[in-house]
Formats: C-alpha cells, structure tokens, sequence
C-alpha cells in the first residue's frame, strides 16, 4: 500500500482517539476495514511516535500523558478530600471485602487506615499508590486488579482489570469521579468507567466519594446516573448540591449505612495525614508520581 495511504489512515486514527480517549482494536478494525495485524502496527507506529498510549486490547489517546500526575492532583481540593475520606472511614468494619478506586481522596483514606487500622480487612484495589500504603498495615490483606499500569494515573486500567474485579464480590466499593451533575457521574476516560461499572456490578454498596471541586463539573466519559451508586460522600454544602439538582437522599449517611454489615456508625479519632500542599511544592520538579513511599 502506498505510504502516503497508510500515513493518512495513521492520521485518521490518531484522530479518532483523541475524540474517544480509548478505543479497542476491534472498534478500529471495523471503523478502517483494515486487519487486526494492521491495526497493532499503526498503533505501534503512533506509540513510538508518542502520539497516544498502548493497552491490552486497545489504545489510549496522548490525554494519558497530559493528565495531571497524581502530585498534582493530590494537592487540589485537600482538605475537602480530608473530609470526605475521614467520611470513609467511619464506613469500614472488620471482615469486610472493600474496593479502593483510583484517585487521590481514596489515597487520602488509605493514609488514614494506616493510622487508624480496621482489622481483619481485605482491600482491592486498583490504585497503586494505596496499595503500597495499606500493604505494610497487619491485618489488612490487600490485593492488586490485574492490567496495565498508567503511569500518571497511578491506576492499572484494562480488560484484564475489569475480568479482575469479575472475581470479587464486594461489601462496599469507594469510587472516585471527575464530576458530578444533577446526570449522574462522570469519569476522565472509557477504561477508567468500564472498570467502575465492572466493580458496581459486583458490589452490594457503592459510594461516590468527591469533594466540592467536582460539583458541576462533567467529564469526557458519564458514568451513569446517581441511581449506580448507593450514596454520596462530599464536602459540598447542602445548599449547592440542591442547586444543581443533586437530590439529598443521596447523601443521607444512615441510608448508607443500612446497606453495609454491622451497620452502626462508628466515630474515627483525628487522624494525621502528609499536607498534599506541601509534598506537591517540594516536588513540583518531580516527573514521579508515586508518593514518598514508592520512590
């Protein structure tokens, strides 16, 4: 095929995965009536060129390398996601099988179970950085989804972590957003809202947990309507949540718990966390984005 042909259909796809974000091969098999083989080397050909990243089964648009690392995101919104996790917490009780999505405020609960430990506890996760935090915790047996790792999302992603999470079942499952609107949920990408909705299916209680910096806000990728989810945990006011069209029931803490094992709710002591702020400046130069423990 002549070069000027293959190069224009190169062009073409790395056009269309900047609209969707994430496409599997089959979807541009179909989309260019080309061959599978074909399509693994155009993606191998825009991948060496940094023009988008590779999955099992797919590829991602550059959008994963202009997402914020988790440093930077870690330090938005601190002391709304202090509020929301210490929120978490008060949820967890021995014996449960908890899911941990990706996503800083679920990084900022895992900081405060290492200080305040449930135990025993299973925690599964697809969120690197709260594995590494939780694995040195006794009592609290804590396994990794499979799939690829996204770097600057510090999350493992893919069909691999979706056929993962097939396996569990979940007490509760504690999931992180972009946005929220009066719709429902939204997420940065497909894979990122494929794994959710996997987890959801398999979970007899799931909450949204998302500071008031997302309220109003959308995203690429909806999730679903608030009728997914179980409950909302956030530090926006009550005031704002009715404004955009959030119903309060979805907040209402004991409606939350009704739904979980031993369903009383706890009081959690105090508990310190790493100022975000101020670990994002120290290492605004850092291309890491692991937290101090993982480099």
């Amino acid at each position: 095929m002549p070069s000027h042909v293959v190069d224009a259909r190169r062009r073409q796809l790395a056009e269309l995965l900047q609209r969707h974000r994430y496409l599997g091969i089959a979807d541009l098999c179909r989309e260019f009536g080309i061959s599978g083989a074909t399509v693994r080397r155009d993606l191998a050909y825009l991948e060496k060129n940094k023009q988008l990243t590779r999955t099992y089964g797919g590829a991602l648009a550059d959008y994963n390398h202009r997402f914020p690392s988790f440093r930077q995101r870690r330090a938005v919104g601190a002391d709304g996601k202090h509020f929301v996790a210490k929120q978490a917490l008060s949820l967890l009780r021995p014996e449960m099988v908890v899911y941990l999505d990706a996503g800083t405020t679920v990084f900022v609960l895992a900081e405060m179970l290492r200080e305040a430990p449930v135990r025993p506890l299973t925690c599964v996760t697809s969120n690197l950085p709260a594995a590494d935090l939780l694995a040195e915790v006794e009592g609290v047996a804590v396994h990794l989804l499979g799939g690829q790792i996204l770097r600057r999302q510090s999350v493992l992603l893919g069909e691999v972590a979706c056929l993962s999470a097939g396996h569990w079942k979940f007490d509760l499952a504690l999931l992180g957003a972009e946005g929220m609107t009066r719709e429902g949920l939204w997420n940065s990408q497909p894979a990122v809202v494929e794994l959710q909705r996997a987890v959801i299916a398999q979970a007899k209680c799931a909450v949204a947990l998302l500071d008031r910096t997302k309220l109003g806000r959308t995203a690429p990728q909806f999730l679903g309507g608030w009728e997914m989810v179980t409950g909302l945990l956030t530090d926006a006011p009550a005031e704002a949540l009715a404004a955009e069209g959030i119903s309060a029931d979805m907040t209402n803490f004991e409606h939350i718990v009704s739904y979980l094992p031993h369903g009383e709710i706890k009081e959690v002591p105090e508990v310190k966390v790493e100022k975000a702020e101020e670990e994002a400046k120290k290492d605004e130069n850092s291309h890491l984005t692991m937290p101090t423990s993982l480099l």
